[in-house]
């Protein structure tokens, strides 16, 4: 067990405060905005129907096919930390799909966005992750932020739940209080990927069903259970970051690099423009 004392900022995490939201809010009620500053998630359960998910599973189903069939042609079936017949990671459907593309600029994610990131917000990444039940695997506690170093630190991940995600199919757990550091070393568990620990007696279970989201900072440390069902567990990952975010690519070890606007037209577009929400632009 890592108790919260023995975690190391990260060399680049210089000066963080956590900022506290304050309302108005338009998606969000105070006790759960409250939650979020604390424990750094929180869970919104029964928030997409069926009917509104049915184009976004088949866009990310097509895009998880296609991934298949690339890790069944590498060495060993694994790219990175996706393994075939285990986990992976099908990145941008918003490139790919319509759907998928009007789904990250839905009126819920906007409203998120203005409660939890601001009045100017884009789309700053998004990804289907598939964990399967051939091969059930934990996945490492990490930040989000401790992948890409992003600034502002603070950005939001909205976890899509497009199956019923449990305890024993891969849920997401969480690492309360630790966000309100900012951005924690990690080190590369290979071939799992980037960790802070190896597990950490805070940790709380954040089960959600078909069509909720768990909604958590960038700088929450969190992992996915192994999945020891039959049935595929899947979700769609969507994150904001405030316009005009930067992005820190390289060795956390060297000095801090060049910075890189996170702005690219064709994935990374204004989802809030004023505080108002704004129509992705066509593929």
């Amino acid at each position: 067990m890592t108790p919260a004392a023995d975690v190391e900022l990260h060399p680049w995490n210089v000066g963080f405060e956590w900022a506290e939201h304050r309302g108005p809010l338009r998606r969000l009620t105070p006790e759960q905005v409250e939650q979020f500053d604390e424990l750094g998630f929180v869970v919104l359960e029964d928030v997409f129907t069926d009917d509104e998910l049915a184009p976004v599973i088949a866009a990310t189903d097509a895009l998880d096919a296609a991934t298949d069939r690339f890790l069944a042609e590498r060495d060993g079936e694994r790219f990175s930390i996706a393994e075939r017949g285990a986990i992976t990671f099908s990145l941008f459907p918003v490139l790919a799909d319509d759907a998928a593309r009007a789904f990250a600029a839905h009126r819920v994610f906007t409203d998120l966005c203005h409660d939890l990131v601001g009045p100017e917000v884009r789309l700053y990444h998004d990804q289907a992750v598939y964990k399967q039940p051939e091969k059930p695997r934990r996945f490492p506690w990490h930040q989000d932020n401790g992948y890409t170093f992003v600034e502002p630190q603070q950005y939001l991940t909205c976890w899509v739940a497009l199956t019923d995600a449990t305890l024993d199919n891969g849920c997401p757990h969480v690492v309360p209080r630790l966000h309100r550091l900012g951005t924690l070393r990690h080190h590369f568990a290979d071939p799992l990927g980037w960790e802070i620990f190896e597990d950490h007696p805070d940790a709380i279970a954040a089960p959600v069903g078909k069509g909720g989201i768990v909604v958590f900072s960038s700088l929450t440390p969190h992992l996915t259970g192994p999945n020891t069902t039959g049935e595929v567990r899947k979700a769609y990952i969507v994150q904001y970051a405030p316009d005009g975010a930067q992005v820190f690519r390289g060795d956390a070890g060297l000095p801090k690099p060049a910075p890189q606007p996170a702005d690219d037209p064709h994935r990374q577009f204004p989802v809030l423009v004023g505080g108002e929400p704004v129509a992705p632009p066509p593929r």
